[in-house]
C-alpha cells in the first residue's frame, strides 16, 4: 500500500486466463492493493488510458497484443514508459525472462508461483519505483517526500533530531557569470561535501536529502550538526574556489553586468545553513514544520558573511 496511507497502490493484471487472473486479483486485494484486470494488451491499453494503475502484472502468452508487445508500446509511450511491469512466464522457459526484461520488464514471475513471491515481487518492484522516481537526477539524492517520510520516522521514534536546510549563499551570480552547467557542477560539488560529512560522522546514520536546486536538507542528531556542518562547510569552500575560473578566484569575486549595463561585484559563494531542533519538552508534530523552522533559521543564516550556520534555540536544546 501506499506509504503515506494516502489510497491503495493499484495493479493492473493483464491475463487471458481467468483462473490466474482471479488468484492474483484475490491475494493481491487481500493485501491491501486495488486491482484491475485486462483479458489482453489490446484491452491492457484501452484500460490504461482510462486509469493509470501504479504497476502491471502481464502474462507473456496472450491474443492480439502478447505481453512483449505491451510492454514495447508501454515503454514508447511518455505517459506510461515509467510504469513498472512483472512479466509472467512459463516454467523453465529462460528464453522468455530474457526476452520479457530486454523489452523492458521490470521483474519477472515463473508461474506456477505461490502468493508470498507474488505479493514480495510486487511490493519490492513498487517501492524500487518510487525510490526512483524520488531521486534527484542530478545528485543522486533523495527528493521531498523521502525527506519529509525521514523526519516523520524520527518523530515517531520518539528520538531527539535536528533538520539542516542548507543552500549556496550568491549562487545565482555562478549561474550568471559561467551558465547553467557550471552551475550544476556547484551544486554537485555540495551534494559530495554534504555526503563526505555524513559519512565522517559515523553513526547513528544521518539522512541527507535534495529538495531541488541547491537545496538539501539534512537529519541528523543534535549533537551531529556541529560536526557535521563544520566539515561540508570547510569542504564545500575547497571544493567550490576549484570550480571559478582562475582570475575570479584569486581576486574573490565575479564581475557581473545588470540590464543597464552596470559592473557589480559578487564574492564568491559561500554556504548558509539553519538548523531546527526537537527537544523532550516540545516536538514538531508535523515534518513541515520541522522544515519550515530550518527554513526561517536559513533566512538568519543569509543575512550574516561568510558560511554560517544558524540554529534555532527557541526549543531549549543547545
Amino acid at each position: 500500500m501506499d506509504p503515506a496511507g494516502e489510497r491503495p497502490d493499484v495493479i493492473l493484471v493483464v491475463d487471458d486466463d481467468e483462473d490466474i487472473a482471479r488468484f492474483v486479483e484475490f491475494n493481491l486485494r487481500l493485501h491491501g492493493f486495488e486491482v484491475i484486470h485486462a483479458g489482453d494488451g489490446q484491452e491492457a491499453l484501452e484500460v490504461i488510458e482510462r486509469q493509470r494503475p501504479d504497476l502491471a502484472v502481464v502474462d507473456l502468452m496472450m491474443p492480439r497484443i502478447d505481453g512483449l508487445e505491451l510492454t514495447r508500446r508501454l515503454r514508447a509511450d511518455p505517459m506510461t514508459a515509467a510504469l513498472p511491469v512483472i512479466m509472467l512466464t512459463a516454467k523453465g522457459m529462460t528464453v522468455d525472462k530474457v526476452h520479457g526484461l530486454s523489452a523492458g520488464a521490470d521483474d519477472y514471475l515463473v508461474k506456477p508461483f505461490d502468493t508470498a513471491e507474488l505479493v514480495a515481487r510486487v511490493s519490492s518492484t513498487l517501492r524500487r519505483n518510487k525510490e526512483f522516481r524520488e531521486v534527484s537526477p542530478l545528485t543522486g539524492l533523495p527528493g521531498n517526500s523521502r525527506i519529509r517520510r525521514e523526519i516523520s520516522d524520527r518523530v515517531r521514534n520518539g528520538v531527539d533530531y535536528a533538520v539542516g536546510y542548507i543552500d549556496i549563499d550568491r549562487f545565482k551570480s555562478v549561474n550568471d557569470r559561467y551558465g547553467f552547467v557550471r552551475g550544476d557542477e556547484f551544486i554537485s560539488a555540495l551534494a559530495r561535501s554534504l555526503h563526505r560529512a555524513v559519512v565522517s560522522i559515523g553513526l547513528p546514520p544521518a539522512f541527507l536529502g535534495h529538495v531541488g536546486g541547491d537545496d538539501f536538507v539534512i537529519v541528523c542528531t543534535p549533537g551531529q550538526v556541529r560536526p557535521l556542518t563544520s566539515r561540508a562547510v570547510v569542504d564545500f569552500e575547497k571544493a567550490a574556489d576549484a570550480l571559478y575560473d582562475p582570475t575570479d578566484r584569486e581576486r574573490g569575486f565575479v564581475e557581473l553586468k545588470d540590464r543597464r549595463g552596470n559592473i557589480r561585484r559578487a564574492a564568491l559563494v559561500t554556504l548558509s545553513i539553519g538548523v531546527s531542533l526537537s527537544d523532550s519538552g516540545k516536538r514538531f508534530s508535523d515534518p513541515l514544520e520541522a522544515i519550515a523552522v530550518a527554513s526561517e533559521m536559513k533566512t538568519v543564516a543569509k543575512s550574516q558573511p561568510g558560511s554560517y550556520v544558524a540554529v534555532d534555540r527557541r526549543r531549549g536544546v543547545t
